[in-house]
């Protein structure tokens, strides 16, 4: 049985999705818990959702929400008959940054986040939401992946109906403030937990310790 999905967002690249998701998904196996980490990239290769690849590679550059919420489905489908107890994710649930994007308007949005609840019921799900200025975070991903990933992340906001206003990392930055202010709105409104971590005064292994002492109050076993 899936007892816990935790899904690591955050409101901006740079605020270190990747590595707490790696700590944590090892924190938890040192339990004796199964554990499957999903990382940012495997929404592409993995088979439960693979119709999202397909869709994605019909040249939309777009996915239905439908198709998210099935393949989710068929992910927690999938983990649970493996016997998988906690799933731990990157950038995967609730899909929202993407979901602007493709020009979703929030009444839209509240309606996949409601039958996202029910797709992933009766798993328990907690979301960690890490939060920076956006300006320092956009800074810090520029640095550690360099300049072209600017320009293609810039590139990649402006070609999208919804972040069409993006043209520079100032733009984005205040396109990525607005994206929070829902994202908190709408996540406010899920029956799930949501820890939410300010990481502007803390570095990686501090937000680890954060977290997983936060975690402890919400899984159902203690880890060491």
């Amino acid at each position: 049985m899936t007892r816990h999905l935790i899904a690591v967002v955050g409101n901006s690249p740079g605020v270190g999705k990747s590595t707490l998701c790696h700590s944590l998904a090892t924190w938890i196996a040192h339990t004796g818990a199964t554990v499957d980490h999903f990382r940012e990239a495997d929404i592409l290769t993995r088979p439960a959702f693979r119709p999202v690849a397909e869709e994605f590679a019909d040249g939309n550059n777009s996915v239905r929400p439908e198709t998210l919420i099935e393949s989710t489905r068929a992910y927690l489908t999938e983990s649970r008959a493996a016997g998988i107890d906690v799933l731990v994710t990157d950038a995967l649930l609730p899909f929202i940054p993407s979901l602007v994007a493709w020009g979703h308007d929030e009444p839209a949005i509240t309606q996949v986040l409601r039958e996202l609840t029910t797709a992933v019921e009766p798993t328990q799900v907690t979301v960690v939401y890490l939060h920076d200025d956006p300006s320092t975070a956009l800074a810090r991903a520029v640095v550690r992946e360099g300049p072209a990933w600017e320009s293609w992340y810039i590139a990649k906001l402006a070609a999208s109906p919804g972040t069409r206003s993006v043209h520079d990392l100032p733009s984005a930055a205040t396109h990525l403030r607005h994206e929070a202010a829902l994202t908190q709105r709408l996540l406010a409104a899920t029956p799930w937990n949501v820890i939410t971590v300010d990481i502007t005064d803390l570095d990686a292994p501090h937000t680890a310790a954060h977290v997983r002492h936060q975690l402890t109050h919400v899984l159902d076993f203690t880890p060491h």
